[in-house]
């Protein structure tokens, strides 16, 4: 089953059921913004979050009068989750800041820079697992523990959260994709594994990398690829 989607790109990964707040100021994201606000109600306000493989998350400036090009000169991940629009606070300058959270996965088909002034896609529904799943039910035990364990090495109260982390497999497994301290490129690699056991299995091999390697020199290594950033907007 497809679905065309509005898609916003953004240099991180979006999982389902994480919290995402933005701050919307290019013009053609107002439009997305206002198109959402004005849909009937009951209609789904989501569009599509996709991480960026290359290039920046603002577009270039267009000549004086006219809109930047929609889509700028970016690389898509093929992979990306919705985004559902939960809250709306309008700006005085226009701009908006929103409050979205993560809903399903969906591998982009075909993507269209021409058909409104942001980017629009035509997407794949991916599966989500449902029922119990003995595997994962054991994998997600033996991640929580390496989890606490990394949590104890990254953050100064780790008991906030290890508290709070879910029993459900699938839950855990974007929860922990979405907080440790991951690159883009893993956390990508995560939210395209469509099982929970596998993506679980991922994890338990990157926690256990970070976690020895914190012990060993109490840093994590960034990619220089993951420091570089367009010029902050004014």
């Amino acid at each position: 089953m497809t679905a065309r989607l509005p898609v916003f790109p953004l240099g991180t990964v979006l999982f389902p059921g994480l919290v995402l707040p933005l701050h919307i100021f290019e013009e053609r994201y107002r439009a997305l913004v206002r198109h959402l606000v004005g849909l009937p109600e009951g209609a789904a306000r989501e569009f599509g979050v996709v991480a960026i493989q290359a290039g920046w998350e603002v577009a270039p400036a267009g000549p004086p009068g006219r809109s930047a090009p929609a889509g700028g000169e970016v690389t898509l991940h093929e992979v990306g989750c919705t985004a559902e629009l939960r809250q709306v606070t309008e700006l005085p300058d226009g701009g908006f800041d929103i409050v979205t959270v993560g809903r399903r996965r969906f591998r982009i088909a075909e993507v269209d820079d021409a058909a409104a002034p942001y980017l629009t896609a035509e997407v794949e529904w991916l599966p989500e697992p449902t029922g119990t799943d003995e595997v994962a039910d054991l994998l997600a035990a033996r991640v929580i523990s390496v989890f606490r364990q990394y949590l104890g090495l990254v953050r100064p109260d780790p008991q906030e959260i290890s508290e709070q982390l879910p029993e459900d497999p699938t839950v855990l497994s974007h929860l922990v994709a979405a907080t440790a301290a991951l690159t883009v490129d893993d956390r990508q690699r995560l939210l395209a594994i469509d099982d929970t056991a596998g993506r679980l299995r991922a994890e338990l091999r990157l926690l256990n990398r970070e976690t020895t390697l914190l012990r060993q020199v109490r840093a994590v290594p960034v990619p220089l690829s993951e420091l570089a950033g367009p010029p902050a907007p004014n």
